[in-house]
């Protein structure tokens, strides 16, 4: 089984630098409590890792 990552947009974008908005852009995220489910993968983690204090991720099995 695949596992995924559950990534929901939890800070506002606001005052943010350019790279960090369009990290969460490329997520698919665009409204704040927007969940996205994505594949768990490393360039997924990157970004991820990137913008984890505005994003929560939780591990899910699909």
């Amino acid at each position: 089984m695949a596992k995924k990552l559950e990534i929901t947009l939890t800070r506002s974008l606001i005052g943010r630098p350019g790279d960090q908005r369009q990290t969460v852009e490329a997520l698919g995220l665009r409204k704040l409590h927007q969940t996205v489910v994505k594949e768990d993968n490393a360039a997924m983690r990157g970004m991820v890792n990137k913008v984890s204090h505005l994003v929560t991720v939780k591990e899910i099995d699909a």
